[in-house]
């Protein structure tokens, strides 16, 4: 029977019993659960009604799907789910730009791009990421700050989800064509940095968010496909 440092493994059925300084401890495991959450791993999911309550939970709970406009982001969202939750769900995919004009942070509104959302989700709702673009060119308009914006709810914080989100959006911004995408943060969000450095992000600049935005400093990344 092998040993290593006074443990000796028995191989069970369904369990494992586990010695240690001969004291006998049985830990036991569904085999089922252990198998699903090996292969449940997080992936990105287009948003549909069946999969809209744990969005709304997520928005209750305090998380927002717009980092600068924050809380008033998640009330607009709550209302519109609560009058028509069939068309918030379509809202979130809009490839053609037919939806309206979208309200900036200060109240000015600007042309819609094309573009849609997606929602991480392990076996609930985890967190959005949406990706926009002008139609035959890499380049954005001014009052858009980034081809990528994504959000992680903090409960699921600290299990690469993040980085396994922006990894895969890439490859739906490769498919439309796009040459490169760039993304902005605050200097200070380190967690949000290293995101996007993982991802091949290139820090190209150091700037101030236009007026609409509030004028507040950010890093622009620039991430080559």
């Amino acid at each position: 029977m092998p040993q290593s440092g006074g443990i000796r493994v028995f191989a069970l059925t369904h369990s494992r019993r586990i010695v240690f300084n001969d004291a006998p401890w049985l830990i036991s495991f569904s085999l089922g659960l252990a198998l699903s959450v090996m292969t449940r791993p997080m992936q990105l999911v287009p948003p549909s009604l069946d999969r809209l309550p744990s969005y709304v939970a997520a928005l209750k709970r305090g998380w927002s799907p717009d980092n600068i406009k924050g809380a008033a982001a998640s009330i607009e969202e709550l209302a519109h789910i609560e009058k028509d939750p069939r068309s918030f769900v379509d809202s979130l995919t809009d490839r053609e730009a037919k939806g309206p004009p979208i309200a900036l942070p200060d109240g000015t509104t600007a042309a819609r791009l094309p573009g849609f959302r997606l929602w991480l989700w392990d076996t609930e709702f985890c967190g959005s990421i949406g990706l926009r673009w002008q139609p035959d060119t890499s380049e954005l308009p001014p009052h858009v700050l980034g081809h990528i914006g994504y959000a992680v709810v903090p409960w699921k914080e600290g299990r690469g989800y993040g980085k396994l989100a922006l990894k895969l959006m890439l490859e739906h911004a490769r498919a439309q064509g796009l040459e490169y995408v760039e993304i902005t943060t605050d200097p200070n969000n380190v967690a949000s940095r290293r995101v996007i450095e993982a991802n091949g992000g290139v820090l190209i600049e150091r700037f101030q968010r236009p007026a609409q935005y509030g004028g507040t400093d950010a890093v622009r990344y620039r991430i080559t496909l």
